[in-house]
């Protein structure tokens, strides 16, 4: 059986006539043309219902259809086009609950535009599509497909964000210019203003930076929402390491000042690093100890989670006597290492690190934490 099914998506059939749908049989939609036609003359969905039966009365006459065929329009919804989609497809089980035929059913889908297109995988779940005829008034080819896909096109938020957002800056250009020769501003320099937010604009598009700058911002405010220690750790980390430049700086000038050679590149370093290893220790230790706080509020602590703070530790007190080694020793109020002071040194920070693995790898094993997934 084939069933030429006329669909009006935003259910102008039932708004302007008052008419309940779905309507079956080609007498009952011909009147239901004829009383949408009246109410709204200008109507597109006139022309569908007029074509469903033009398209009818064809079948019916080809010798070559063999078949019975019925004729049925189906409506949705004004608004949501999850809503519509949802009530076209009600109306067409009701359509085919009401078929009495043993025939499998296959259908011809009438639309008047792209919009009303969009239903079609809702009819295709239900019914196999034969074809698909789209009916449009000859002196509007085409007007209601553009305007749709304008429609669909300014919808989304990335597209819009993309074409109208330099858009709109081009088109500020003059009056920015206009409002700054009022204040004696160059016009030069807010053309080169609004030129050099125009090329971020595109640069940050281009490379993709929005979805990092989203990822963050929701890292952020999940931070903030939830809670975790993290949060003030890690600013009082930066606070740390900020003074630990300054101290590193200020160590630098001073064996500068008390040195009158020109001192070379690996004098220079140790000198950073001897004055600000302690305080980026600190911060190492602070901002490790404020993430094993927040992994044992969210209960998934791990013993090896207090291997950081060791670590940080460790490698500290390696640096800080290389670089006490390598400073030279005339600078005053500058002391420099010995070589037994650095042996001690690297053998402290290495036992350290090596003590705290063994001490939290045994705990790990004696005091289980949590259940550990099996490999296999």
């Amino acid at each position: 059986m084939l069933l030429v099914l006329c669909v009006d998506l935003d259910d102008d059939l039932g708004r302007k006539t008052g008419l309940d749908t779905p309507v079956v049989g080609r007498d009952v939609v011909e009147e239901a043309a004829v009383a949408l036609a009246t109410a709204d003359p200008e109507d597109s969905d006139v022309n569908v219902l007029f074509q469903g039966i033009h398209e009818y009365e064809a079948l019916r006459a080809d010798a070559e259809v063999r078949e019975e065929v019925e004729v049925a329009a189906v409506t949705g919804t004004q608004g949501s086009d999850v809503k519509a989609n949802r009530a076209i497809g009600e109306e067409i089980d009701r359509v085919l609950a009401g078929l009495s035929t043993g025939e499998n059913v296959r259908a011809v889908v009438i639309t008047d535009g792209a919009q009303d297109e969009s239903v079609l995988p809702v009819i295709r779940s239900r019914v196999p599509i034969d074809s698909v005829r789209r009916v449009v008034v000859r002196q509007a080819q085409d007007l209601e497909s553009i305007y749709y896909t304008m429609k669909q096109v300014l919808a989304d938020p990335e597209t819009r964000g993309t074409i109208l957002v330099p858009l709109g800056i081009l088109l500020l250009i003059y009056p920015f210019v206009t409002i700054a020769s009022l204040f004696d501003v160059p016009g030069a320099a807010v053309l080169g203003l609004i030129s050099a937010l125009l090329g971020l604009y595109t640069l940050f598009r281009g490379l993709g930076l929005e979805t990092v700058v989203d990822d963050t911002v929701d890292q952020v405010r999940d931070v903030l929402y939830e809670g975790r220690v993290t949060l003030i750790t890690y600013v009082a980390a930066a606070a740390l390491m900020v003074v630990g430049g300054f101290r590193g700086t200020a160590l630098l000038e001073t064996v500068r000042a008390g040195v009158s050679a020109e001192l070379s590149a690996p004098v220079v370093l140790a000198a950073l690093v001897h004055g600000a290893i302690q305080w980026f220790a600190a911060a190492g230790v602070t901002s490790s100890l404020g993430q094993v706080t927040d992994e044992y509020l969210a209960d998934r602590f791990k013993w090896r989670y207090l291997n950081a703070p060791f670590y940080v530790v460790a490698i500290a007190i390696v640096l800080y006597a290389v670089s006490g080694f390598i400073l030279p020793s005339g600078a005053p109020g500058v002391e420099s290492f010995t070589l037994t002071e650095l042996a001690v040194g690297l053998t402290a920070g290495t036992l350290l690190g090596v003590f705290s693995t063994l001490v939290f790898a045994i705990a790990e094993s004696r005091f289980p934490t949590a259940v550990e997934p099996t490999r296999g």
